[in-house]
């Protein structure tokens, strides 16, 4: 448990977390901490991208001949709506991000919100991965630092017997 490295990669380097003292031990758990809320933030997002783009899909999914002129409500903000009626059961213009809109076919837009959600699926997996990674050095750099503050804590103990 002395030192204490990640995965390999390329222009990593091994730290012996020994050889630190405790305010470099204190830093390096906090930079760790903030790495850690950077990936919960992440994931957060990356969460609420999957939500919208699961609920994108399963709208698209709603759409069949038979809803052709049926009433919808429309929304123009979060919470305001005006009353729609569905002209077209062939195709839906979707955003595809920075302002920009495609018109697709209805398989076209179903297989689009697929292929994103398994994308932020794959990408939240990866930050997953890296956070447990950087939790467990986090716990390994707690541990050593505990060792340290009891060793400390004995030899302040002996000094003054």
């Amino acid at each position: 448990m002395a030192t204490i490295s990640s995965a390999p990669t390329p222009g990593a380097q091994q730290i012996d977390v020994m050889k630190l003292n405790l305010s470099q031990l204190a830093r390096l758990k906090r930079q760790l901490d903030e790495e850690l809320n950077v990936f919960q933030d992440s994931l957060q997002t990356l969460k609420m991208v999957q939500r919208k783009f699961v609920e994108s899909g399963e709208s698209v999914e709603k759409i069949k001949p038979e809803t052709k002129g049926k009433n919808i409500l429309v929304p123009l903000t979060g919470s305001m709506y005006v009353p729609g009626t569905i002209q077209n059961t062939e195709s839906v213009i979707i955003d595809i991000g920075t302002g920009y809109y495609v018109q697709k076919d209805i398989d076209g837009a179903k297989d689009y919100f697929t292929r994103k959600t398994k994308f932020v699926t794959e990408q939240m997996e990866k930050i997953q991965s890296m956070a447990m990674e950087k939790s467990k050095i986090r716990d390994g750099i707690c541990q050593v630092i505990e060792v340290k503050m009891q060793a400390q804590g004995n030899a302040q103990k002996a000094s003054t017997s």
